[in-house]
């Protein structure tokens, strides 16, 4: 298909194809050894995939609870991978004392991308009612698409949960999905011209009030570096691109602190 190679990330990536594996190791060492702190499987809908896992900080006798929560939304083209394979992800925000929510969504094909932006909103709305304290949002690749959602006007959320809300950062987001009804993946995502038009945020409004921020890799593929620019300029929100970074290794930032760790917190 015509965009095919735009969107290849593993085959331009050195040893690419081995990160999957390696993401899974370590989210199962990470789980492993959060114990108790680990509340795995916290349900907020009624599909197979409805649930998230949530993380604790580390218990401290002087503080009143997490500082705050970090939702993460995986990526993988809607097509792929699931919450389990980036637990290690939350090791940053936990050092920082705050609680982080990773949940589940139905992949294609067995459901729109407007079905998943609906189930992450759910997502949002139960492990926010768990964690008190300021929320920011995070989310890479497809889960960069999907938390942009949340910082779209049309998609609905309570009052109380937007007034926690500090902001987004996308990393390594899809902002324009047009292009993607031109490559294999179509046959599953089933993408009609109003459905892409209608999830891609670089199309959409963005409620008012909600800080956004956009982060990406300067060796990532042409096309993201474009889709990151795209929804930087469509939402007049600032645009990072982090040298030295690809579109596996850019998340690693959320391991520990570092600038996008940062970004999102501070």
């Amino acid at each position: 298909m015509r965009y095919d190679a735009a969107f290849a990330n593993a085959k331009h990536i050195p040893g690419g194809e081995g990160y999957p594996s390696r993401w899974a190791a370590a989210a199962a060492a990470f789980r492993t050894a959060a114990g108790a702190r680990a509340e795995l499987g916290q349900r907020y809908g009624p599909a197979a995939a409805g649930w998230f896992d949530l993380f604790r900080p580390p218990d401290d006798p002087d503080a009143s609870g997490p500082r705050g929560l970090l939702v993460f939304v995986h990526g993988g083209y809607w097509l792929a991978f699931g919450p389990r394979d980036f637990s290690h992800l939350a090791a940053g925000a936990l050092a920082r004392g705050w609680a982080v929510a990773m949940p589940a969504y139905t992949l294609a094909p067995a459901a729109r991308i407007a079905t998943m932006t609906q189930e992450v909103a759910a997502a949002l709305v139960r492990a926010a009612a768990l964690v008190d304290g300021p929320l920011v949002i995070a989310g890479h690749s497809a889960g960069g698409h999907l938390a942009l959602r949340m910082a779209s006007a049309d998609v609905a959320l309570p009052a109380s949960l937007l007034a926690r809300l500090r902001r987004i950062v996308a990393i390594s987001p899809l902002s324009d999905l047009r292009p993607l009804r031109e490559t294999s993946m179509q046959a599953d995502l089933a993408l009609t011209p109003e459905e892409a038009r209608a999830e891609s945020p670089a199309l959409v409004a963005r409620r008012a009030g909600t800080e956004v921020r956009v982060w990406v890799g300067a060796g990532e593929r042409p096309v993201f570096l474009d889709q990151a620019r795209r929804l930087g300029n469509a939402w007049a929100c600032p645009v990072t691109v982090e040298p030295a970074r690809h579109h596996f290794d850019v998340i690693e930032g959320l391991e520990r602190e570092s600038p996008l760790l940062r970004a999102l917190l501070d």
